[in-house]
């Protein structure tokens, strides 16, 4: 370097800062990328998404090629800074040069670019692929060999290279729709958790239990069974024989009046137009129970257990009030109609309330892994039938009972200001 002025030097040192610069800045900008947004971008034909992406799909190879280039600039930016040092200040420049080229790289070829790549890796990464896709292309055979060299080390000391995949869990892709805030409208965001938690919940949970079956014994006397149809809030109504274990089917109301419209209203006739019924094991996951009503092209079903004995009724609207919330036609009484608030802060709970209904509807943490309502929890927790006027902590919330009737709990009263977490 003896025969290049001073004045070369320092323009040469100024380039390798700026190279050092454009490396630092360009790894960071490709490492923090949303691969997400890139794919998107991507597939609407961006040149410069296409480009980052095709790069990132081997990462080991761009980083081997982004440090090689990195180490390489700033090797020789020391050298040009020592023989510049020695120039200026004899010997005692070799430490002047180290501490100013150190606080110059860190400050302008370290710290701020990599902070701008941070803040707009877009901006920067789509530009320099076009160079990082040339330079990986001409230094492929030295990044392949040091590649080689450093998976070899680390299977010496017993690290295997695993490919990471971006797929997103369900609890990851939830969170992304938590996160994403104004970028999607309130409702649609609930939709979508609301389909994400699909799997999580069963047909239990929304079920239409046993006991509020509305069930007409196809035994009774034949005036009070053409009552019940008309009266039905239904349009479905479930045939039973003196039991409701021994099911008959479903029939429709629309097929009842036209029976009725031709004079042929019988119990014969009436047995004639019932629906084969169609049963779901209980357990079954929403997510796969929606599946199935599609696959079977039916609407409702009956829930039974392991024994066959029936649980419940699911339907298909059920599913979707899951998703898009209840619809304004529904004759079953919502949450909101069994929590009846009081003047001093409480609430009076009809105790045979679905507790993720609860849950949902006033923002509380009774557990949903056990019990389906609130009266089955109690019971599962004091392991016997309270009388009427007992106090209780549960999962953290004061309660008192203050109804029983039919070896049940019909009433309790909520005292949520004073809960305290468990």
């Amino acid at each position: 370097m003896d025969a290049i002025s001073t004045g070369a030097l320092l323009l040469i040192l100024l380039v390798l800062i700026l190279i050092s610069a454009y490396f630092s800045g360009s790894e960071t900008a490709m490492m923090t990328l949303n691969r997400y947004r890139l794919r998107h971008l991507a597939s609407n034909g961006h040149k410069g998404a296409q480009r980052a992406l095709k790069l990132l799909e081997r990462p080991d190879r761009l980083i081997g090629l982004i440090l090689i280039g990195n180490n390489l600039v700033n090797i020789l930016a020391s050298a040009v800074a020592t023989v510049l040092g020695m120039r200026l200040y004899g010997d005692v420049g070799i430490a002047i040069a180290t501490g100013v080229l150190t606080f110059v790289v860190l400050v302008f070829a370290e710290v701020t670019p990599k902070t701008l790549a941070a803040l707009r890796p877009e901006p920067v990464a789509f530009p320099s692929s076009i160079v990082l896709k040339w330079l990986l292309w001409v230094m492929l055979p030295l990044v392949k060999v040091m590649n080689w060299i450093t998976s070899f080390i680390l299977r010496l000391i017993g690290v295997k290279s695993v490919k990471h995949s971006d797929a997103l869990s369900q609890e990851e892709l939830a969170t992304v729709v938590h996160e994403a805030g104004a970028l999607i409208p309130r409702r649609n965001r609930d939709m979508l958790l609301s389909v994400l938690d699909l799997g999580n919940v069963s047909v239990e949970d929304i079920m239409v239990p046993r006991n509020e079956l509305y069930a007409i014994n196809i035994n009774d006397d034949f005036k009070s069974i053409n009552k019940q149809i008309i009266q039905s809030p239904h349009t479905r109504v479930l045939l039973y024989r003196d039991n409701i274990d021994d099911t008959v089917g479903f029939v429709h109301l629309r097929d009842a009046l036209r029976l009725q419209s031709k004079g042929q209203f019988s119990k014969s006739s009436l047995l004639r137009a019932v629906k084969e019924i169609y049963y779901v094991p209980e357990g079954t996951p929403l997510s796969v129970q929606l599946a199935n009503f599609q696959k079977n092209k039916e609407r409702i079903g009956l829930v039974v257990d392991e024994y066959g004995d029936i649980q419940g009724l699911v339907t298909l609207e059920d599913i979707l009030e899951e998703i898009v919330g209840d619809f304004t036609t529904s004759m079953i009484p919502t949450a909101s109609e069994e929590i009846t608030p009081q003047q001093d802060g409480t609430f009076l709970i009809d105790a045979t309330i679905n507790i993720r209904d609860l849950n949902k509807e006033k923002h509380w943490n009774f557990p949903t892994d056990g019990p389906k309502t609130l009266n089955g929890l109690i019971l599962e927790y004091l392991e016997e039938i309270p009388a009427a006027n007992t106090g209780l902590r549960l999962a953290g919330y004061p309660m008192e009972i203050m109804e029983v009737a039919d070896n049940m709990i019909k009433t309790v009263r909520v005292m949520p200001q004073y809960y305290r977490p468990q």
